[in-house]
């Protein structure tokens, strides 16, 4: 029996929001929803991707526009 233990929550093309249940799953999960928001950066241009860790297993990657264009930032909310 396969357990699916990452989620994604309000996927809106232009954020998504993940969970995870184990640490092991991270990589995976935050590498395929920042190659998702890629397609979505490339059409205007305008802003690259922000992945924020709000605590352990929980986690938003977004376009963000204080970010350049191209690029992805990682950030840890307070």
């Amino acid at each position: 029996m396969n357990t699916h233990t990452m989620q994604s929550h309000g996927s809106d093309g232009t954020s998504i929001k993940l969970s995870f249940a184990s640490a092991h799953e991270v990589h995976h999960g935050l590498e395929s929803a920042v190659k998702t928001l890629i397609a979505s950066a490339a059409q205007d241009r305008r802003c690259g991707i922000k992945v924020t860790r709000h605590e352990p297993g929980a986690y938003t990657v977004a376009l963000d526009d204080t970010v350049p264009f191209g690029e992805t930032h990682e950030d840890v909310a307070a």
